[in-house]
């Protein structure tokens, strides 16, 4: 029975440990303006080639309907090498995402 429950003791410790080496970024650019209650706006940089920025402000739709307007863009380097970028939009129309490999109806 020890052996057993030695056996399942090395399997896990095993299984826990990382898949793949860590990799480590450090961010390049950050910029945070929280505007409150009437929008905001960020952007950051990392040096494994991802940014993202986003912005957004409250836009009237009615006499009881505010909300908040955003649109932005995010990019990152896959696996291949390939930098990817979605461009996408929030709004009263709903979220729609647009990109080179991201497939359109």
């Amino acid at each position: 029975m020890k052996v057993i429950l030695v056996f399942a003791a090395v399997v896990a410790v095993a299984l826990a440990g990382p898949l793949e080496p860590s990799k480590t970024a450090t961010i390049l650019r950050y910029e945070n303006d929280n505007i409150g209650v009437d929008g905001y706006k960020y952007a950051y940089e990392t040096s494994d080639g991802q940014t993202a920025y986003a912005q957004g402000e409250l836009k009237n739709f009615g006499p009881e309907t505010n909300a908040v307007v955003s649109q932005g863009s995010f990019s990152f380097v896959s696996d291949d090498g390939v930098t990817y970028t979605i461009n996408w939009v929030a709004d009263e129309n709903g979220y729609r995402a647009d990109g080179a490999h991201v497939p359109t109806l």
